[in-house]
């Protein structure tokens, strides 16, 4: 195994801000040529005791080139492919293996995207925290509406539309009416629902959920306002990278522009660092796995891998498989699911969404539904019409005039 010695350390006493003055001959005389992490929770930010923290380190130009060349080529490891056996394993015992394991090319370091990407899908993250609050709370006072015997769920399509939390303002603020006139407070569009409404509101809020129901408000309103800040802050954080933004925003079921800055958070906008699409696609957890053993393939599920990406893939994936507008797509579908089922049909046009993403990044060129469309046989019969003909040339690379 060779000579091996250990120090342990932990991060608060390394005196990383005192280090950026020191000249760089000084620097490296104690610097070693590799490092090896292996990640622990989100990998980028300071963490507790034998861990090492990337940022902090990147910022004095260990690892990255903020300031200096880098000094130190670093590999970031993931855990489940370098963890020690259960029931031997020390903090000094998995150093050892870890350092084992690399010196013998064992193991390869996980993708590390660049400070401002991080910094990007920090706060994409947080975003999404945002959402999933403002959604807990969103059901919340559905059920203190339902436990009060309101059921405008039933009637209008948004319990949340001006319509619907115009009708809610006015019982939380004035209890006793119930006899109340709310057709003024209505949307032209709601005007024909005026008797199914007055039936959906016949019922009672008590005291103690009107108070409930003030207190979800408030947060809720809390919520979206930090989320419009959250959302300009990030938008302006985007601006570098307007070009892939655009860009990715072209691919069918992205509708939201926050959904390309999310993708683009999650895989960055350099794709050499992924040297196929397959490649990328599997670090997303959009592809089979592979379980063989004795000849006998076991359960080929999608992995864990992707948690913020593939979720945000499934749900464009859902609503482009919806629309016509992309035949493309589609028609993958649907001959997909025939024989697979919806769940594995949705994958599988999540993968193509993905691989589409890749080679758009990588490029530099828009989506192209064109790409996509099979060139239709030559019919076996002699006698084709003109605009077969036509069809015909123009998929072989001729331009046809009309005399």
């Amino acid at each position: 195994m060779g000579l091996m010695s250990t120090k342990r350390f932990w991060l608060p006493v390394l005196p990383l801000p005192t280090t950026k003055g020191l000249p760089l001959t000084n620097l490296v005389a104690f610097l070693p040529t590799q490092m090896i992490c292996e990640s622990y929770q989100n990998g980028f930010t300071p963490i507790p005791a034998h861990k090492f923290a990337w940022n902090p380190l990147a910022s004095i130009g260990f690892l990255c080139s903020i300031s200096w060349k880098p000094l130190v080529k670093s590999h970031w490891l993931i855990q489940k492919y370098v963890k020690a056996i259960r029931g031997n394993k020390t903090d000094k015992k998995d150093a050892k293996w870890i350092a084992d394991l690399f010196k013998h090319d064992l193991v390869a370091g996980s993708f590390m995207p660049p400070f401002p990407i991080r910094q990007l899908r920090d706060l994409m993250r947080y975003r999404f925290k945002l959402t999933n609050f403002s959604s807990s709370e969103k059901n919340r006072i559905q059920n203190c509406l339902t436990v009060s015997n309101i059921q405008l769920a039933n009637v209008v399509s948004d319990t949340f539309g001006k319509s619907s939390m115009r009708i809610i303002d006015y019982l939380l603020e004035n209890p006793d009416d119930k006899d109340f006139d709310f057709v003024p407070l209505l949307h032209s569009s709601m005007l024909h629902k005026v008797d199914d409404i007055r039936l959906a509101l016949d019922g009672m809020i008590t005291p103690e959920q009107r108070q409930k129901m003030n207190i979800i408000l408030q947060h809720y309103d809390g919520l979206e306002k930090c989320k419009s800040n959250l959302e300009s802050l990030i938008l302006s954080l985007s601006e570098p990278y307007a070009k892939e933004r655009t860009l990715v925003f072209a691919v069918p079921g992205i509708k939201n522009p926050f959904s390309a800055i999310a993708i683009i958070s999650e895989i960055g906008v350099d794709m050499s660092v992924f040297p196929t699409a397959k490649h990328l696609c599997s670090w997303a957890g959009v592809t089979p796995q592979n379980n063989e053993s004795a000849g006998k393939k076991h359960s080929v599920r999608i992995s864990r891998a992707g948690v913020y990406i593939k979720p945000l893939l499934v749900q464009c994936a859902n609503a482009v498989v919806k629309s016509d507008k992309h035949p493309e797509i589609k028609g993958r579908y649907l001959s997909i699911k025939k024989r697979r089922g919806h769940k594995r049909a949705i994958i599988a046009i999540a993968r193509m969404l993905l691989t589409a993403i890749y080679h758009i990044l990588k490029k530099g060129e828009p989506y192209n539904p064109e790409l996509y469309k099979k060139a239709e046989p030559i019919p076996a019969s002699r006698e084709i019409t003109v605009e077969q003909a036509i069809l015909i040339a123009r998929r072989h690379g001729y331009s046809v005039v009309k005399d």
